[in-house]
């Protein structure tokens, strides 16, 4: 993904993350994700090199309790 100096609107966030865009909203209003930068009340863009970030980043919820409760002591 060469994207890292292009805007990318939410259609394109949504290829390139393989997540709805309801879930893209839901997450960013649940600080799970980026948040958008608004060029206009109606026009929402992110960063592509932010959205590689996130990608790199991204560690599955499911993934996280599993590395915990290997953590955890019994």
């Amino acid at each position: 993904m060469n994207n890292s100096k292009q805007l990318l609107r939410i259609a394109d966030v949504s290829h390139c993350t393989s997540l709805g865009k309801s879930t893209i909203n839901l997450w960013v209003a649940q600080g799970k994700f980026p948040r958008p930068i608004m060029l206009s009340p109606t026009i929402r863009v992110w960063k592509g090199q932010q959205i590689n970030d996130w990608i790199d980043s991204f560690t599955p919820e499911s993934e996280q309790a599993t590395q915990e409760s290997l953590l955890t002591p019994l």
